[in-house]
């Protein structure tokens, strides 16, 4: 997964909050098209047993600066399903411990050309749920300035190894996209321990259709060929 995301405040992304809890009069969506990696975003977490929407930076590892805090030097807006179980990777305690929800109606995919050690972008493409929201399996961390006490979160997505149906599009991973249904509950339940349970979820797997669109540049966000559909698994 490369970075991108497309949050809107549409019917569907609005049902997705409101059935995991979210009261939007109090909690809006923050609608952007076009969110790249270490930009802000919003997550839904339990905190003290109730759920809530709130901002984070895209970015697992923080550290701290003059004007608070901001994104590491170690990329970590994805976090790899196969070092969850490491015990000093960064995912290993927020995989048991904080894990969260990225409402999205879509994300953005860049496949590159490899010649030697440089790269160049061979095509883009967006994505876009036909007829739902997205709920990204997410963590998070938190971060406590110690003067203020004001808490900063970082985020990530676990990504998975690539789909066959979207690997013409993006050949290294693809992001872990969970089930609409009780697994939303149980993933955000910070209580939860028995991570044995989420195994089912560490193989792609497409949960609903998809429309994919070949665009001139994720800025821009312009179609350069026809929209075509990406059909979700069958069970």
């Amino acid at each position: 997964m490369c970075g991108r995301l497309n949050v809107t405040d549409d019917e569907f992304v609005q049902g997705l909050c409101i059935s995991l809890g979210i009261d939007l009069r109090i909690q809006p969506i923050i609608p952007n098209r076009f969110v790249r990696a270490a930009s802000p975003i919003q997550i839904i977490r339990e905190v003290k047993g109730q759920r809530v929407l709130q901002k984070a930076t895209w970015w697992l590892l923080l550290q701290s600066s003059e004007t608070g805090y901001k994104p590491s030097k170690y990329t970590s807006f994805n976090t790899r399903y196969d070092k969850l179980n490491e015990p000093r990777s960064a995912g290993y305690t927020p995989f048991r411990t904080a894990r969260c929800i990225i409402p999205a109606r879509g994300f953005g995919e860049t496949e590159y050309l490899h010649q030697g050690s440089t790269k160049s972008p061979k095509h883009y493409h967006d994505l876009i749920a036909a007829q739902g929201a997205i709920p990204f399996a997410g963590l998070y961390k938190e971060y406590i300035d110690k003067q203020s006490g004001e808490i900063t979160l970082g985020c990530s997505i676990i990504t998975l190894p690539p789909h066959p149906k979207l690997a013409h599009i993006h050949s290294k991973s693809s992001p872990l996209m969970l089930p609409h249904d009780t697994m939303l509950d149980t993933w955000l339940d910070s209580s939860y321990q028995q991570i044995d349970e989420f195994t089912q979820l560490m193989q792609p797997a497409l949960r609903q259709d998809l429309i994919a669109t070949q665009i001139n540049k994720p800025s821009q966000y312009q179609p350069i060929a026809d929209p075509y559909l990406i059909l979700h698994d069958s069970v």
